[in-house]
């Protein structure tokens, strides 16, 4: 039986990308490859339980939406993702995946909406980019770069232009909670016509 290392599921309205304010479930996997520098679940690199995709799909039924996350750490670190997430879509559930980029995306279950983090400089990461996965991404997909700095988003911007991201899929510019002021960012998207979505995380002005 096929089973995935789930740190939580929960019920809340999503926070980021263009679903933001949604009612969605969340299943968290445990694990991941990466540290970066602002990390906000470091308690899901350890713990959780493990539950076979037909529990999982048991457990989240008792939840009137249709819209699931599938997040972590980086659930494609575990090989069974690939599987939960066919299986969500064939529960007729609309599907997002937020995956830190450094793993591949090939096999991923073309309906899933693909959430690819670029990540920048000050993440601590970014030597670990897949470029490969750029080419994989489509417009029903989306880029977020998570940004610390004005040095991170100058490094963000010639990124895209090197990368040729405008026309690959819709990109996010998401600063860091407390360390990149919303307006000084507002104001540089502003000032470079640059066509990317400003996004804040909803679920820390709510929550904190």
């Amino acid at each position: 039986m096929i089973s995935l290392k789930i740190n939580e599921i929960f019920f809340s309205l999503q926070g980021e990308s263009s679903r933001v304010g949604l009612p969605t479930i969340f299943i968290r996997l445990t694990g991941c490859p990466m540290r970066c520098s602002y990390c906000d679940t470091a308690y899901a690199f350890h713990g959780g339980r493990n539950m076979s995709v037909d529990e999982i799909l048991e457990y989240i039924a008792q939840y009137k939406t249709k819209y699931v996350t599938v997040t972590g750490g980086e659930p494609l670190a575990q090989k069974p993702c690939w599987e939960l997430l066919k299986k969500l879509g064939d529960n007729d559930y609309t599907v997002s995946l937020e995956t830190g980029g450094a793993i591949s995306i090939k096999g991923v279950d073309e309906r899933t909406k693909v959430i690819l983090d670029i990540k920048t400089p000050d993440s601590g990461e970014h030597l670990k980019n897949d470029k490969k996965n750029l080419a994989l991404v489509s417009k029903k997909d989306e880029i977020k770069f998570v940004l610390c700095s004005r040095g991170d988003y100058e490094w963000a911007k010639k990124f895209i232009k090197e990368e040729s991201l405008i026309d690959k899929a819709p990109i996010i510019f998401s600063p860091v909670c407390k360390n990149l002021s919303y307006e000084n960012l507002s104001h540089w998207i502003l000032e470079d016509n640059l066509a990317v979505r400003f996004q804040v995380q909803l679920h820390k002005i709510i929550w904190g």
